[in-house]
């Protein structure tokens, strides 16, 4: 355990650029060989766009990056933060730390740009991506990147996370994302045993489908405990799942940087929900 704690106190910049292009690079091939959709599309093409708000959001990250070292080091020297006011061995510290930064750094953040519209605004641009793959984790608005980080910076303060605590949820965090949004569907029995303790691309995907009240549920990015707790959580059939988002259906409007960066702030469109029977059955 010390060595673990050890190695993440220390990592250096580059391995955690090589977590990252490691993650996408393997849930790539995967999901080339044994994709859940065929897509019709250029998949080097779409991969730019989202390596493009991968590189945003990295940049946003790192001009960030002393505030998160700052925050970790004040709540360790002032005792401030859950993990700083119980006296756990290792293990459990890892355990209770990883549980809530994902709860108040992933889950919550996540809900709340859901429910709030400003943030939703920034958050669409995630769910206005019609071809999810790996590449899709990323897919981030730079407003986006800042108003996870405010969440990220909340949760260290709530847990008193130590920096090593944080590294490790970030490298976590990052290929649990890549993985659930990878182009691929586990077999019944491995999303099920998987599905105890990690959130799955079958669980994940469902979030992605282009309508209410569907797109409200199934939040979590590693843990899949939030969404159960809170009543969130929902299980949909991946053949039926339709990505997208149905406020922004045109490619024009999901497929093109310019246009994906000005969506915050064009005027806002509610969501138009999914075509009752009738109306599917009088279209022309």
């Amino acid at each position: 355990m010390e060595r673990l704690v050890n190695y993440f106190e220390h990592i250096p910049s580059l391995h955690r650029s090589l977590i990252l292009v490691g993650g996408i690079t393997i849930f790539w091939l995967i999901e080339t060989a044994v994709p859940l959709f065929q897509f019709s599309y250029r998949k080097t093409t779409h991969a730019g766009i989202n390596i493009f708000f991968t590189l945003t959001t990295a940049v946003v990250n790192v001009c960030l990056a002393f505030l998160l070292l700052r925050t970790s080091d004040w709540t360790v020297q002032h005792h401030v933060g859950l993990l700083q006011w119980l006296s756990l061995p290792r293990w459990a510290e890892l355990l209770l730390g990883l549980l809530a930064l994902d709860l108040v750094g992933a889950w919550l953040p996540h809900w709340t740009q859901h429910q709030v519209t400003f943030l939703w605004r920034f958050h669409l641009i995630h769910h206005t991506d019609v071809y999810v793959d790996t590449t899709t984790a990323n897919r981030h608005h730079p407003g986006e990147s800042v108003i996870r980080f405010v969440f990220t910076l909340l949760a260290v303060l709530v847990t008193g996370a130590p920096m090593w605590l944080v590294f490790l949820y970030q490298a976590l965090s990052v290929l649990l994302s890549q993985f659930n949004h990878a182009n691929i569907e586990l077999p019944r029995w491995a999303d099920r045993l998987l599905g105890l303790v990690i959130v799955t691309p079958n669980m994940h995907h469902v979030h992605h489908h282009y309508v209410l009240p569907v797109t409200n549920t199934n939040y979590g990015n590693i843990f899949p405990y939030w969404d159960r707790l809170f009543g969130t959580y929902h299980e949909m059939a991946g053949k039926d799942i339709h990505y997208g988002i149905d406020t922004h259906p045109q490619p024009r409007e999901h497929s093109h940087i310019g246009g994906l960066l000005k969506i915050p702030f064009q005027t806002y469109r509610p969501p138009v929900g999914e075509p009752t029977h009738t109306e599917k059955e009088i279209q022309p």
